[in-house]
Order: structure tokens, then C-alpha cells, then sequence
């Protein structure tokens, strides 16, 4: 790594523990400045463009408007920017929207430091920094089968399922409510020709739908 490389980090987390602990991790990693931390989306927008980083971190999950949603918003106010999500959440629609919405990369939580540090580096190189298990769905989602019956939408919840989740866990993280996840089963068996979650599971695995 060039250590005379000064490379200028922004942070958007609303819980401040983690916010305190990614700005201390890496503040003190020579050839990296923390230049602002902040809590939400709507506080980062008044500001942040004169803090000029060089590279974003950002939360999906904030209070107000989503990492997700802000995306677009911070990518007009920080064109010049690089913005890594650092998530808890794995649902492959959340990563195709972050990508879509202008994210270079998509970690999770449980990356090792130094996997944060590098990721950094790996962006500002150029690079797509993604989580191992993060890279595995992306290009599982490639080999899905085209012909699939099922929305991206369906599949995702049919695949949350498949893990073993609860209707309320999946509304949770999806950020929908329980009714629409009731109504997203409904439609699966019934395009499935199905009557249980253990057929509906089987099925789309034997013809590749998830």
C-alpha cells in the first residue's frame, strides 16, 4: 500500500459505537483521515460535500431516508466519491439496488478490520470490493434459471424462507410489511403449483428459481 496516499473517509452510521469504532480503526491505519462521521442520511446531505472524501461508508438501515435510497442523493452531492455500503443486510435485491444506486462496493458487518482497510484501498484503485459470501450471491444470481416464473422479489423471499426465517424476520429486513410478504407467498405457491413451504422450497431448487 502507498503510504504517502492520503486517502479521505466519511462515515454514515447511525449507531454511535460502530460509527466511534470504524472512525478510530481508521483514523489511526497510517495513509487514511477520517474527515466526518455522521448519523444519518439528512445530516450528511447538509455538509458533506465540503468535507470532499474520498471515500463513503454507508449504512443501509438509518432513521429517515436509507442508505439505499440516499444512495442517489450523496452520488449528486459527492460525484467524485466512492461509496462502500457496510451492512448487516445480505438480500440479494438490497445489493442489486445499492449497486444500481451508485455503491462501488457492498461489505457487511462482520468483515475483519482489515478487510475494511483494504477494501478502502482496493476502491480507490479502482476495484469492486464485495464480501466473499456478498460475491457468491452475485454470481449465483447469474446462473438462476432465466426462465424462473417467480418476480426477483418472490425469489428473494423464497430464498429468505429456504433459510429458515420467519414471515416477520423477512418483512423486517425487506423493509415491507407483513401483509406484502403473506401476499409474495401466496403468489409462489401459486405460480409453483404448490401447497407448502417445503414443496415450494424443493421445487424451485430442482429447476434452479432460487
Amino acid at each position: 500500500m502507498t503510504r504517502d496516499l492520503n486517502i479521505r473517509v466519511s462515515i454514515i452510521e447511525d449507531d454511535e459505537t460502530i460509527r466511534e469504532g470504524y472512525a478510530y480503526l481508521i483514523g489511526h491505519t497510517p495513509g487514511y483521515t477520517v474527515v466526518s462521521t455522521y448519523a444519518s442520511v439528512e445530516d450528511a446531505l447538509k455538509k458533506i460535500d465540503k468535507d470532499d472524501p474520498d471515500v463513503l461508508l454507508l449504512d443501509v438501515e438509518l432513521p429517515g431516508v436509507s442508505g439505499i435510497d440516499g444512495l442517489p442523493k450523496l452520488k449528486k452531492a459527492l460525484p467524485e466519491t466512492y461509496i462502500l455500503i457496510l451492512t448487516v443486510y445480505e438480500q440479494d435485491t438490497l445489493i442489486f439496488r445499492a449497486l444500481g444506486n451508485g455503491a462501488s462496493g457492498y461489505l457487511t458487518k462482520n468483515t475483519p478490520p482489515e478487510k475494511i482497510i483494504s477494501a478502502i484501498h482496493e476502491v480507490m484503485e479502482g476495484g469492486g470490493p464485495m464480501s466473499a459470501h456478498i460475491a457468491r450471491m452475485v454470481i449465483h444470481s447469474f446462473q438462476r434459471n432465466e426462465a424462473s416464473p417467480l418476480t426477483r422479489r418472490e425469489t428473494e423471499i423464497l430464498e429468505q424462507i429456504s433459510t429458515g426465517k420467519s414471515r416477520k424476520r423477512i418483512a423486517e429486513e425487506l423493509f415491507i410489511d407483513l401483509e406484502t410478504v403473506k401476499s409474495h407467498i401466496k403468489n409462489i405457491y401459486h405460480k409453483l403449483d404448490v401447497h407448502s413451504k417445503a414443496d415450494a422450497i424443493k421445487t424451485a431448487r430442482d429447476n434452479k428459481f432460487i
